[in-house]
C-alpha cells in the first residue's frame, strides 16, 4: 500500500499541497496578531511585509530557469524545505527587519511549490477530469487548514504556546515531509517534454490579464481583510482561528462540488460568478460596520477562491501541453505584478481611508467580470476566447 502511494503521482500532488498549505496556513493564520501583539506593526509595515512576500511571486518565471538545471518534481522537494524553513524561523526574530527577511525565505519556497505544484497538476491530471481533481486536492488543503486550525487553537488557548514554538512546529514538519517525499518516491518522467524558455504567447493574453487582476483581488483579501478584523473589530488571535477554522469546513463540503459545477456549465460562467460575487463583497467591506456581518464577508470572500480553479481549467484547455510548465510560472509572476507593488500603496491609503482600499477591489472585480465575457463556453486551442482572428491581430 504505502510503496504504491510513493508511485502515485496523483498521490504526490496532494502531499505537496497539504505540506505547503500546513506551514503557510499557520504562518498566515498567525501574522495579523503577530506582528501586532509582539512586532508592533502598523498598517504601512503589514504593507510592507506583504509586498516583500510577494517579491518571489513576482519571480517566478525564473522557475524556467531553474528547471534548465534541475528537474521540476526535485525543484518541488527543495522548496518544501525552503517554506518549511522560512516558518520555523519566523518566530524567532519577531523585529522587523527579521520578519522580512524570513518572510522573503518562506515565499521563495512557497511560490516555487505552488508554481510547481500547479504546472504538474496541469501536466499529469486528463483535461476532463482536471476540475474534479483540483477541486479534491482544494478540499484536501482545507481539510490542512482546518487541521492546523484546531491544532494553533489548542495550542494557544489551553497551553498558552509562544508564537515562535507554533511556527517551529509547523514549519519543520513541512521541511520534514520534503525530505521524506524527496527520497521516498519515485522520479515521474514528463510526458510531454517541457519548453526550457519563458512562453508568452498572444493566444494567452486573455488568461494573462485575468491573472494579473486576480494577483491584486487576492492581496487585498490576505492582506487587509484579516487586517480589518484585528484593527477595526478587535478580534484576537482564538477568534480569528476559529473563523478560519468555518472557512476550511465550508471549503472541503464545497471545493469538490465547485469542480462538479466547472465541468457542467463550464469555465466561463463560472468565473462571472465569481467576479459578481467579488464585487458585492469589497464592496460591503468598504461599509461593514457590524462584526458578524464582517465575519459573513471573510467566509464568502473565502470561498470565492474556490473558483479560481476555473481560472487554472481553462488555461490547460486553451494551452499547448509543452507550455505548461513555463506557461505556469509566466502566470505566476503576472500574478504577483500588482503584489509587488499593491499592498505598499494600499498600506497608505488604509491610514486615510480602509473603506477606500476595497472600493479599489470591488473596481477590480468589475474589470474583471467585463474581461469574463470574452472567454468562450468551450475553449480550446485555437478557440482562446470569443474574440475573431483579426480583431486578436490588432490587440
Amino acid at each position: 500500500m504505502i510503496k504504491n502511494l510513493f508511485k502515485s503521482r496523483v498521490a504526490l500532488l496532494y502531499i505537496m499541497s497539504i505540506s505547503m498549505v500546513f506551514s503557510f496556513s499557520a504562518w498566515m493564520s498567525l501574522l495579523n496578531n503577530y506582528v501586532i501583539e509582539v512586532a508592533s506593526f502598523d498598517g504601512s509595515q503589514i504593507g510592507i511585509l506583504q509586498s516583500l512576500r510577494e517579491i518571489p511571486g513576482f519571480l517566478a518565471f525564473t522557475v524556467v530557469i531553474a528547471i534548465m538545471f534541475i528537474a521540476q518534481q526535485r525543484l518541488a522537494y527543495i522548496s518544501m524545505i525552503a517554506l518549511g524553513l522560512g516558518v520555523f524561523l519566523t518566530g524567532l526574530y519577531p523585529s522587523a527587519l527579521g520578519l522580512y527577511i524570513t518572510t522573503v525565505l518562506m515565499s521563495i519556497g512557497f511560490h516555487y511549490l505552488e508554481t510547481l505544484n500547479q504546472s504538474l497538476a496541469l501536466q499529469w491530471v486528463p483535461k476532463d477530469r482536471a476540475p474534479i481533481v483540483l477541486g479534491k486536492i482544494t478540499a484536501a488543503k482545507s481539510f490542512t487548514s482546518l487541521i492546523v486550525f484546531v491544532l494553533i487553537f489548542i495550542m494557544m488557548k489551553f497551553y498558552s504556546v509562544e508564537y515562535k514554538y507554533v511556527y517551529a512546529f509547523f514549519g519543520l514538519t513541512t521541511l520534514f515531509v520534503g525530505v521524506i517525499a524527496w527520497v521516498g518516491f519515485e522520479h515521474f518522467r514528463d510526458d510531454v517534454v517541457q519548453e526550457k524558455k519563458l512562453v508568452i504567447k498572444k493566444e494567452y493574453w486573455l488568461f494573462y490579464v485575468l491573472t494579473f487582476f486576480a494577483g491584486a483581488r487576492r492581496q487585498i483579501f490576505i492582506v487587509f481583510a484579516g487586517f480589518l478584523l484585528v484593527e477595526k473589530f478587535g478580534v484576537d488571535i482564538h477568534n480569528m482561528v476559529v473563523l478560519l477554522f468555518i472557512n476550511s469546513i465550508l471549503n472541503i463540503y464545497f471545493a469538490p462540488k465547485i469542480g462538479k459545477f466547472i465541468v457542467k456549465v463550464g469555465e466561463a460562467i463560472t468565473l462571472r460568478i465569481e467576479y459578481i460575487g467579488l464585487i458585492i463583497v469589497f464592496v460591503s467591506y468598504a461599509f461593514v460596520e457590524n462584526i458578524y456581518f464582517a465575519f459573513f464577508l471573510y467566509v464568502v470572500d473565502h470561498l470565492l477562491f474556490s473558483m479560481a480553479i476555473a481560472l487554472k481549467t481553462y488555461f490547460q484547455k486553451i494551452a499547448d501541453p509543452k507550455d505548461i510548465a513555463s506557461a505556469s510560472a509566466v502566470s505566476f509572476t503576472i500574478n504577483h505584478i500588482a503584489a509587488v507593488f499593491l499592498p505598499f500603496l494600499l498600506g497608505i491609503i488604509w491610514l486615510t481611508s480602509p473603506s477606500l482600499v476595497f472600493i479599489i477591489g470591488a473596481c477590480i472585480g468589475f474589470i474583471s467580470l467585463v474581461l469574463s465575457f470574452l472567454v468562450p463556453l468551450h475553449p480550446s486551442q485555437g478557440f482562446e476566447t470569443t474574440l475573431k482572428k483579426e480583431e486578436l491581430e490588432n490587440i
